[in-house]
Order: structure tokens, then C-alpha cells, then sequence
């Protein structure tokens, strides 16, 4: 089965184009136009993700602040640390860390250098889905299959999850872009077994392991199975291919994992999320397992009796979850669409050998899809909306896979209605997403559904014989329409400025529910810079209004809990009078009191210059300590100082009072500012609590830039 063109051609020798010429014009057999639009396509994306790519600032504090470590200290680098002189690491492994490193050491420390990697591997993650799609599609013809994945790939340009986290710190750009790279090694692996490839597809998950732990394997499942039934070899062969895929996913995600276990501990900074300054308990705890069941530090991702289904954390679970609230908004816009042509799909390949490719193509995007879709459906752990970017691929993948099959068969009524009803379901769910906010774009809903709806009927109408022509034209607007309302999103959540660490998509200042939706109980809307939901995903925790987490004081601007010894956090007491000692040094500067310390959850709320400047006087291995990583990491990027981070993110168990005290001794620890006694929801025994009382007790205080400062160095 071919397309026409080529089967006119097929019998007659075709000479190869060189390698250069082929990489831009594509084969002499292809149309004309089809590899200068796949260009295309890139340099559209790469304008897209990459313009005023610097609205947002650091995006997140606590990666940003772990990435200027990292240009400090090679040891900082490897393990991640938050700070320079590698006191505590974040709590993720630090693979997304190394490359937003290595862009910041080679262009310097900049907003635009932190982001630069991740907008460019929007860019590799299209041009993957493109090739894997065009690849199992090859024998539909050279234009069908180039048409299917050009639209796969303009899906994963256009989808909001993507245009949000494609141009912001956390580790799922990198996430999303090995496991894409993880698809495409395994599809090259079919046609001859080659373990070469599927050994690098073990390759790309395993360093997808060491960037987002066990979210990154959630994908293993379908490549297994596609290589196991699809691959054009021996069974043998197909078992030997798998075993060495496993050993070259051990290797890839092992090392670094062994690395940091056999390192002395007292040589390295302590294991950010661990209870037990292990990698292996944040596998199998806070970062893994603990996610997908709950506990272990995770309190927010709404078990089976609700939870919270605002922008943070993910809701209710249940399959409704990724239509409801802010996860509808910015990955469910083409998830009908997908669902209908994998099913629709699967029957038009009907009895194909197994190892055809347009089945193999359809078997892992859909694998993929099930597996990590149900697992973020029902986890009971910590879940924010934009974990579902690792959906993106699939998506796109199955939209153009199975579209591109269902157009080959339009000749069948199943053809036909599988065409008409992928649009239909994309109009009318764009409407109901749209709808959410009602006065962004008013006319653009009615549009997408009346085109949409329009379309649908256009195919259905073109059963007759004599109005054949009605389903090119109605695919042809169906596919615009349907693609109108991600797309516009998508722009848009572009030009907003995103921090914190729960960033949402949409226009700024959106606001209204999703109340109308299954599960929804909160507004859709971008988070711009400064504002929003400001919670951590990389703990996870702490967020306002979540279950089992409180932001550390001071981080919504407000007035902090009273300090052990009668003071509150902004350096007064409880009747509102000047808690500063006498005898100290420090400069006092109550006219600031406005300013914030610590970035409240990744925030970005600046630090005082008061207190910029004392941090930066200082030449002791800390500048400062604080209770929570988030604190600790506004106050790096502020003053390009190291900052101790009492309790990490997730109230680690570190330091001990005593380990505490034996720093201040020995001098490594400048000052010590009130601003919080954690940095998220309880993960571990935290001590920051007794350091607290223990300073408050031995040190004078006093107020610098309205926050309460102990001098560490003078006198205790």
C-alpha cells in the first residue's frame, strides 16, 4: 500500500541523493515540498520556544540557584548541590542540572543561558517525533508518512505543557527529550534487530532515570513490548536484544547512583529528599515509589477521597483527572483525538503481520500513553499538572500515526468516521477548554467549533460517491481547526513570564474553574513572573493551600511565626518592638521591611540590598544559613554567595544541632537569618526547629532589610 506517486515510481531504479543533500531535500522520490516544511516546521519551533526566551527570569529559583553552583564548583556539578560549598543537593538527580551547567559555563550565568537548553530540546524532542513517526509510517508512502509526522510533530510544538516547560528550569524538558530519543532508537531497531539501537534506547532511559528518577522508566513497558513482537529478527535474538537494552539501561542509570554511594559521605553534600542521605531512599521513597502511592513526604496528590485539584496538585483521582482543572488545559486539547485513532487505528492495520511498522507505531505511542497516563490518573502521591508534558510525545505521536492510517484507508468507513470523529471530539473539547476562560479570545471557541463541527460533517458527507472530494477538504479544515485552540494556548503561555515551580499555562491573569468539568475545582491560568501557586515541584511540597505542606514563613511576603525567644521573623517581638541586641555589628535597616528574603517557594522575590551586601562581605564557607531550600536559594542568586539550607526542601534530617554547632564553631557560617523553620512538607525529623532555639538563645538579633539576622561570627 502506497501512495500513488510512489507506486508509479516503484519499479524503476532511484538514485540516492548524497547524504547532504538528502538531510535537507529529503529522497528524489519524496515530494518536493515535504523535508524544506519539516525545516520548516523546526524553525518555527525553535522562534517559538526561543523568543524573549528571558521573560522569566531564573523560572525557579531552586534549580537556578543549584545551576550557579554548578558554575562555582565541579563538585557542586556532579551531585547537584544547591550551593557551592556543597551543603545539600536538590532532590532530583542532577542530569537536567549538568546541561543548564554546561550552557551557563559556556555563555555565563544568565536566564537566558539556564533556558537556552531546555527551548533547544523542544526543538530535538519535534524533529524525534517526526523522524520516529515518518519511519513507521514508510510503507504508506513517502507523503503520507511525511504529512503524519509533520502534523506529529506540530502537535508537540503546540501543545501548552510543552510550551510551558520547554522554556523553564525543572528537569522535564530534558525527561520528555530522552525518552523521545528512547522511542526513536527502539523504532530504528525494528527492520533488523539491531541491538546497537536498542541498546542506546537503554542508553537514553537510563540517563532519563538519572533525571527524573522512576517517571523517566514509566515508558520502558511499551518499548519492550514493540521491540519484543515487532522486531524483524529471530526470537533468540529478540530476548538477547533485550537483555543487552536492560544492561545498557543499568549502566546508564547506575553509575552516577554508585558514584555517590561509594563516595565518603563527610566528602560530599548531603542527599537533598533523602531520609537517610541515600540515592536509593529517594528511589524507592520521597522521589519514587512514594510518589506513585503516597507518603514518604508526599501529601498532595489526592488520594481516592479527593485532594486538591487546584494548579499544584493534581485532584481527585480517576480517569478524569488529566481533563480536569489546569492538567485539562495543558495536555487534554488532542487527547480524544489520540484515544480515537489508536483504537481506530489498531483496527484499520486489523490483520497486518505484527511486526508491521504502523502497528509497532501505534502499539508503543499508545503504550506509552496508557501506562504513564493511568499511572498519573491514580497515583496518590505528589502530582503537579505539568508532569503530564511526558504525555506530549504520545499525543502527538498517536494523532499523527493513527491520522495518517486513517486517511489511507479513507476509502473505508471506518476510514471515514475515525477522520470525522477525531475532529469532531477536538472541536468540541477545545470548546469546552476554551470556555474556561471566557473572556480571552471570546470568538476563537466559536470558531474552533463550528469549523470543527463543520469538517466532521464534510467527511461523513463524502461516503457519497459523487462528493469524494468533501473529505480531503474537510480533514484538511478539521486538522486546522482542531489544532487552533492548543496552538493558541500554547503562544500565548509563551509570552508570559513563569516562576515559582508550579508554573500554569494560559493568558495572564486568567483566572475562573474548571468547577464545570469532571474533577475540576480550580481555575486554569498562567502564573506570571512573581505571581501564582508558588510550591516546588522538585519537592513537591510546601505548596499554599496543599495538604500537608506549609511554605516557609515569610514567602507570601506576610508576617512569619514568632521565633523561638519571643521574636517574630521580621526581627520585632510579639508586641510589635525591635528584638536587636546590643553590641552587634550588624546594620539595622527597618525602612526595608518591605523586602523578602528566600523567594517564597521559588518565586523570585528579591532580597534586600541590606542584606545583599552583608552576605556578600562575608569570607566564611556559608554566608549565611536558613531554614528551607527555597529561602536559601533566592539568597544565592541574590548575593552570588553559598547558602546553608537548614532542612533542604523537604525538612531533611540534616544538619543535626550538633553538626550545627560544630560549623558556627569552626567559623563556616556567617550569619543565621529568621526567615523559616523548613523548607516543604516533612520528609524527615528535621532539627531546624532546635537550631532555631538554639541560636535565638545564644546570639543577639537584629533586623536587616526587615528580615531577623543572628550574627554568627560575634559572641555567643
Amino acid at each position: 500500500m502506497t501512495d500513488r506517486r510512489d507506486r508509479a515510481r516503484s519499479d524503476a531504479p532511484v538514485r540516492r541523493r548524497p547524504p547532504l543533500a538528502r538531510l535537507f531535500l529529503g529522497e528524489r522520490e519524496d515530494a518536493r515540498w515535504l523535508r524544506p516544511a519539516f525545516w520548516a516546521l523546526l524553525a518555527l519551533t525553535a522562534v517559538l520556544y526561543l523568543w524573549d526566551l528571558s521573560v522569566s527570569g531564573y523560572a525557579n529559583s531552586f534549580y537556578a540557584a543549584a545551576v550557579q553552583a554548578g558554575t562555582k564548583s565541579w563538585t557542586a556539578f556532579f551531585f547537584g548541590s544547591l550551593d557551592s560549598s556543597n551543603f545539600i543537593t536538590v532532590d532530583k538527580p542532577p542530569a537536567s542540572l549538568w546541561v543548564m551547567v554546561l550552557s551557563a559555563r559556556l555563555f555565563g550565568f544568565s536566564s537566558t543561558s539556564l533556558l537556552l537548553p531546555q527551548a533547544l530540546m523542544a526543538v530535538g524532542t519535534v524533529a524525534l517525533v517526526w523522524g520516529t513517526v515518518r519511519r513507521t509510517l514508510a510503507r504508506l508512502g513517502s507523503t503520507t508518512a511525511g504529512v503524519g509526522a509533520l502534523l506529529a510533530g506540530l502537535v508537540v510544538a503546540a501543545t501548552p505543557a510543552a510550551a510551558l516547560m520547554f522554556r523553564f528550569d525543572n528537569p522535564d524538558a530534558l525527561l520528555v527529550f530522552l525518552m523521545t530519543a528512547g522511542a526513536y532508537a527502539t523504532v530504528r531497531a525494528l527492520p533488523r534487530g539491531s541491538w546497537r539501537w536498542l541498546a542506546l534506547a537503554g542508553v537514553a532511559l537510563g540517563f532519563a532515570f538519572l533525571t527524573k528518577m522512576l517517571q523517566g522508566l514509566l515508558v520502558l513497558p511499551a518499548f519492550g513490548l514493540v521491540y519484543l513482537v515487532a522486531a524483524r529478527t529471530s526470537w533468540p535474538r529478540r530476548i538477547v536484544g533485550l537483555l543487552i537494552a536492560a544492561v545498557s539501561l543499568v549502566v546508564a542509570a547506575g553509575w552516577w547512583v554508585l558514584a555517590v554511594a561509594l563516595w565518603p559521605a563527610d566528602a560530599r553534600p548531603y542527599i537533598g529528599g533523602s531520609t537517610n542521605d541515600t540515592v536509593l531512599d529517594l528511589v524507592f521513597g520521597y522521589n519514587g515509589l512514594g510518589r506513585i502511592f503516597g507518603g514518604s513526604g508526599n501529601g498532595g496528590g489526592g488520594g481516592a477521597t479527593g485532594g486538591t485539584a487546584g494548579s499544584s496538585f493534581g485532584g481527585a483521582t480517576g480517569l478524569d483527572r488529566l481533563f480536569s482543572s489546569e492538567m485539562g488545559l495543558e495536555i487534554s486539547w488532542l487527547l480524544p483525538a489520540a484515544l480515537i485513532a489508536l483504537v481506530l487505528g489498531l483496527v484499520v492495520v486489523g490483520q497486518r503481520h505484527l511486526a508491521d511498522p504502523a502497528r509497532a507505531g501505534l502499539v508503543l505511542w499508545g503504550g506509552w500513553l496508557l501506562v504513564t497516563g493511568l499511572v498519573f490518573s491514580y497515583m496518590s502521591g505528589t502530582i503537579h499538572p505539568y508532569y503530564t508534558v511526558a504525555l506530549t510525545p504520545a499525543i502527538a505521536g498517536l494523532v499523527g500515526t493513527g491520522g495518517a492510517l486513517l486517511w489511507h484507508a479513507r476509502h473505508r468507513t471506518t476510514g471515514r468516521l475515525g477522520l470525522a470523529a477525531m475532529t469532531g471530539a477536538t472541536a468540541a473539547w477545545s470548546w469546552c477548554l476554551l470556555n474556561e476562560n471566557p473572556d480571552w479570545l471570546p470568538w476563537l471557541r466559536w470558531l474552533v467549533l463550528a469549523g470543527g463541527l463543520l469538517s466532521a460533517a464534510l467527511i461523513v458527507i463524502g461516503s457519497v460517491p459523487q462528493l469524494r472530494r468533501l473529505v480531503a477538504v474537510g480533514v484538511l479544515v478539521g486538522t486546522l481547526c482542531g489544532l487552533t485552540g492548543t496552538t493558541a494556548y500554547a503562544v500565548v503561555t509563551t509570552t508570559v513570564g513563569h516562576s515559582g515551580s508550579i508554573p500554569s499555562v494560559g493568558p495572564s491573569g486568567t483566572s475562573g474553574g474548571m468547577g464545570g468539568m469532571p474533577g475540576g475545582t480550580n481555575g486554569p491560568g498562567g502564573s506570571a513572573a512573581g505571581t501564582g501557586d508558588d510550591s516546588s515541584d522538585s519537592g513537591d511540597s510546601g505548596t499554599q493551600g496543599g495538604p500537608g505542606g506549609t511554605p516557609p514563613s515569610g514567602a507570601d511576603g506576610g508576617q512569619p511565626p514568632a521565633m523561638p525567644g519571643g521574636t517574630t521573623g521580621d526581627g520585632t517581638t510579639g508586641d510589635g518592638t525591635n528584638a536587636s541586641g546590643s553590641g552587634t555589628s550588624l546594620p539595622s535597616d527597618s525602612s526595608d521591611g518591605g523586602s523578602r528574603t528566600g523567594g517564597g517557594m521559588g518565586g523570585g522575590a528579591s532580597t534586600s540590598s541590606a542584606l545583599e551586601e552583608l552576605l556578600r562581605s562575608t569570607d566564611t564557607t556559608w554566608s549565611a544559613a536558613v531554614g528551607g531550600s527555597q529561602s536559601a536559594a533566592q539568597l544565592e542568586l541574590d548575593t552570588d554567595t553559598a547558602v546553608m539550607a537548614i532542612g533542604g526542601w523537604s525538612s531533611d534530617p540534616t544538619p543535626t544541632l550538633a553538626e550545627f554547632q560544630a560549623d558556627v564553631a569552626a567559623g563556616r557560617i556567617g550569619y543565621y537569618i529568621a526567615s523559616g523553620t523548613g523548607g516543604g512538607m516533612g520528609g524527615g525529623s528535621s532539627t531546624a526547629s532546635a537550631i532555631a532555639e538554639w541560636v535565638a538563645a545564644n546570639y543577639d538579633a537584629t533586623t536587616v532589610g526587615g528580615q531577623t539576622v543572628y550574627d554568627l561570627g560575634a559572641a555567643g
